[in-house]
């Protein structure tokens, strides 16, 4: 077996990130996968394979895969309640995922458990201490009583930066050798 280059999961997960922005979320999984194998196999730092499982989560969520990131939340959610966080980066990470769950739920409609879960993310960033300005909008909109549809909630998503991959962040071309 051919060792493979220690930043090749670099490479894979940004290919995997322009077919996400190419809307082709099937092949963005599949570039995941693979980085996240390749960064696990080579040792790299666990910030690796958290970020891309973060992009893993907003593909799955961008093509509509709600059963799936909701599955997710509620392992990570369980993973802290097992593991409370021990630092202000943790914190965040639960608040981020209480945050996802809500978005999703709310573009399923379920308005209640929704609710739930923005207060359990405003409440967990302030231990951060951190604001989620989506979670915040939202969860104002809910306590005015407005409806929010899902098209309302992307376009939320989107303004505020919610997602991590996007034109802007997102490399156009393979990596430049390490120097």
């Amino acid at each position: 077996m051919t060792p493979v280059p220690a930043r090749e999961h670099l490479t894979i997960a940004e290919a995997g990130k322009q077919a996400a922005l190419r809307q082709d979320y099937p092949t963005a999984l599949r570039h995941y996968r693979e980085a996240m194998r390749l960064a696990v196999s080579s040792g790299a730092p666990e910030v690796f394979f958290r970020h891309y499982l973060e992009a893993t989560m907003e593909s799955l969520e961008l093509m509509g895969a709600h059963d799936s990131v909701l599955d997710y939340c509620e392992r990570a959610i369980e993973h802290y309640r097992s593991h409370p966080p021990a630092h202000p980066v943790a914190w965040l990470d639960l608040a981020s995922v209480h945050q996802r769950k809500a978005a999703v739920l709310l573009k399923l409609g379920e308005t209640g458990p929704a609710r739930s879960a923005l207060e359990l993310a405003v409440a967990t960033a302030a231990r951060a201490p951190a604001k989620l300005p989506l979670s915040e909008r939202l969860l104002d909109w809910l306590k005015r009583g407005l409806t929010i549809s899902a098209e309302r909630v992307l376009d939320e998503q989107r303004r505020l930066r919610y997602f991590s991959v996007r034109r802007d962040t997102v490399q156009d071309g393979p990596l430049p050798p390490k120097p």
